[in-house]
């Protein structure tokens, strides 16, 4: 019986995602099983290894990426988890589209709320 559950995540961008999760201190694997319930496993993208046995992987879900874990044992804060890794991912893929676009980041700051403001500009 499989205690994995999956949840829908606005990433699109692998190899931004394996950036933010390893800025956040993880080591990501690729392309390997996420460790579950009994032994259980399914494949995923990217996980991230839990001393307890029990992983977060990410895998490619027609466009976008899902979070698959065995959340009951992987014992997380599933939204805190999903908003950490979605704010630093939402960073690093603005800053990445920034310099591809040829904008100058001019400030950044984080906001007593943890809002991230970016200001960014292009000299033409």
């Amino acid at each position: 019986m499989s205690h994995f559950t999956t949840i829908q995540v606005k990433i699109t961008e692998g190899e931004v995602l394996r950036e933010a999760l390893q800025s956040l201190g993880y080591t990501v694997l690729c392309q390997t099983h996420v460790r579950g319930f009994a032994g259980g496993r399914t494949q995923a993208d990217y996980v991230i290894r839990q001393n307890n046995g029990y992983d977060l992987g990410f895998r490619k879900a027609g466009a976008t990426y899902e979070l698959v874990a065995d959340f009951w044992g992987a014992k997380i804060n599933q939204q805190h988890f999903i908003d950490q890794v979605t704010q630093t991912y939402t960073h690093k893929l603005l800053r990445a589209t920034v310099d591809a676009q040829g904008f100058d980041v001019l400030e950044e700051q984080t906001l007593e709320d943890g809002t991230v403001r970016v200001v960014v500009g292009k000299w033409v």
